[in-house]
């Protein structure tokens, strides 16, 4: 261990367990990756400097709450249609605040079930501006669930519920990597 090369190969001892010297590779037997680099040298990078998140829980929230986006899209989606298809399979009520038509109703969830799930698709590819969006949307899919709901009223309190968890996880996603 007189050379600099025997150092950096991977031959220098490092204290044990218990304090004793152990030998980090045998001579003549095949150096550990990596050991060949000076120390403070290049080092690899960490998955939460490449994904741009903070840690593994927010990058769980941030994909949950795509996910929801999408799902919540495709429900936008089918109840959009089902209503444009097939308009008396929702409740009809006369003497309501809002009057819009089922067929009206049913293009609104459409459209907004297109983007919404659009929107969860680039938030999964790690668009930022689509976190930004996915909140605009889901408030957007909150406000037209909650006007929808004398037509249907318990599924729109479920998409409420989820489009509130999406808007929370988006936000604190953009909140804490602005923080970083």
């Amino acid at each position: 261990m007189s050379s600099p090369q025997d150092k950096t190969a991977g031959y220098e001892t490092n204290p044990g367990p218990a304090g004793s010297a152990a030998t980090t590779a045998a001579p003549g037997a095949h150096p550990a990756p990596g050991a060949h680099r000076a120390p403070g040298g290049y080092m690899e990078p960490d998955a939460s400097s490449v994904s741009g998140y903070g840690s593994g829980t927010m990058n769980g929230g941030t994909a949950l709450a795509a996910t929801l986006m999408i799902l919540s899209g495709l429900w936008g989606f089918f109840m959009g249609l089902t209503a444009v298809i097939k308009q008396s399979f929702y409740v009809h009520v006369p003497n309501y605040t809002f009057q819009f038509s089922i067929h009206g109703w049913g293009w609104t969830h459409l459209i907004i079930g297109i983007v919404l799930f659009a929107a969860g698709v680039c938030v999964l590819l790690g668009q930022t501006w689509a976190k930004a969006l996915g909140i605009v949307l889901a408030v957007v899919s909150a406000i037209a669930n909650f006007i929808f709901l004398p037509y249907y009223p318990i599924w729109s309190i479920v998409v409420i519920a989820v489009d509130v968890f999406i808007i929370w996880a988006l936000a604190a996603s953009i909140g804490r990597r602005a923080a970083a």
